[in-house]
């Protein structure tokens, strides 16, 4: 449609031409003593047309000519700047396909042929962000060949070129990278001292936090590397099933590094509501106070929940919770003896109840009851450590009887194991 009317609109003007010159019977006389010069109209329009045509045509072919020293001081440029371009991406592939020698040369020429183009006075409007690039490739390329004082070269040049404020992400880049060798090199310190450079916003992004809970493992600083691990988990850098992993062995490495008993409970204290149901933690807390003379009763309030639960654990977990109820029996109450009962009632099929039943009566001097579980219990449990134990508790029965020979067939039936 555009076409068509461009084509009416020269017709026009055509046509508009052709009426003009056409009936046009006007003349220009030009005096020039003695002489007399009478031209057509029509002709002195066309020249007039003819020599503004080639005026303008000479001035711009005098402003080409001038200009070809400027033309070519560019194209120069442009060559020097394509160059360097290309050597920062043959830097890159390089270091990807592991050839790091070739990938430092690369990087190293990309430099080169920056301040090149810099000194020319050609200033790329990106040069601080491409010099940070170069020398972070060089780096990380150094790092790869294991010359640590190239590194840390680079690197200071790649940190003093980041410090514009267009800069700022390859900063934050910069110090993410630094921090990844310090681990790589087994020095959480200084990770830690790199992390801590990272404004507040890019400090809690998940890649520096994963960085900041394999510095804190390392530098066993467990109480930090389990509130990074929290994070994580809210961020979702982990599954459920890995977050809820990590999360626990945390716990218990912070329940392991208590050296008394107010130490494990400030420790236990400072768990998440959520982590302090997690069964396995309830169970390493009361075993982990057992083993440092702590309060029985407390241990068994902490285990509250993990009763309550007992159904749905496994075989293994319900042995952990038999065995650090069994390490308080001797001060076990009515209330948690009417749990075992009950539970034991519940699942009169269910070995582990039926032992730890057995024990807590013979505790509570209840001999004929605590003789039948046991006989039971003893028929059926698979840990060899709580089988042995039930047959030994045979034989102090017997022995209490005065059945000497029942008490040394138990004795042997609980060496056996």
């Amino acid at each position: 449609m555009r076409a068509a009317l461009w084509l009416l609109a020269l017709f026009g003007v055509a046509v508009a031409i052709a009426l003009f010159a056409g009936n046009n019977q006007g003349t220009v006389t030009l005096f020039w003593p003695p002489y007399r010069l009478d031209l057509s109209l029509n002709l002195v329009l066309l020249l007039l047309f003819a020599a503004f045509v080639f005026l303008y045509a000479a001035l711009g072919a005098m402003a080409a000519l001038f200009d070809l020293p400027r033309q070519a001081l560019r194209w120069r440029a442009q060559q020097k700047e394509r160059a360097m371009h290309g050597s920062l991406l043959d830097a890159m592939s390089h270091l990807l396909a592991g050839r790091f020698i070739r990938a430092r040369k690369s990087a190293d020429a990309a430099l080169v042929q920056e301040k090149s183009l810099a000194s020319g006075g050609g200033h790329p409007a990106n040069g601080a962000q491409l010099r940070t690039l170069a020398h972070l490739l060089a780096a990380e390329s150094a790092q790869a060949l294991q010359d640590r004082s190239a590194r840390e070269e680079h690197l200071k040049l790649a940190l003093d070129e980041a410090s514009s404020r267009d800069a700022q992400e390859t900063r934050e880049g910069a110090l993410m990278r630094a921090a990844r060798w310090s681990l790589d090199d087994r020095d959480p310190a200084a990770a830690m001292a790199w992390l801590k450079e990272l404004p507040q916003g890019a400090a809690r992004r998940t890649v520096a936090l994963r960085m900041k809970l394999k510095a804190t493992r390392l530098a066993r600083q467990t109480g930090e590397a389990l509130e990074t691990a929290r994070l994580l988990a809210k961020h979702r850098a982990f599954s459920a099933g890995a977050a809820q992993s990590i999360v626990r062995g945390l716990a218990i490495d912070l329940l392991n590094g208590a050296h008394d008993t107010a130490q494990l409970q400030r420790a236990w204290a400072s768990l998440e509501p959520a982590e302090r149901l997690m069964p396995e933690l309830g169970i390493h807390a009361a075993q982990r106070l057992a083993n440092l003379g702590g309060d029985a009763h407390l241990a068994r309030d902490w285990l509250v929940p993990v009763w309550e639960r007992q159904a749905e654990l496994g075989d293994s977990l319900k042995v952990k919770l038999v065995r650090a109820l069994e390490d308080g029996l001797d001060s076990l109450d009515g209330a948690w003896l009417a749990r075992i009962e009950a539970a034991q009632r519940a699942n009169p099929r269910d070995d582990t109840l039926q032992y730890l039943a057995g024990m807590a009566c013979m505790k509570r001097q209840l001999w004929g009851k605590a003789q039948q579980l046991l006989t039971q219990a003893a028929l059926g449990l698979q840990d060899a450590r709580l089988h042995r134990n039930a047959w030994r508790a045979l034989a102090r029965l017997a022995e209490e009887r005065g059945d000497a020979e029942a008490a040394q067939l138990a004795y042997k039936q609980a060496a056996t194991e």
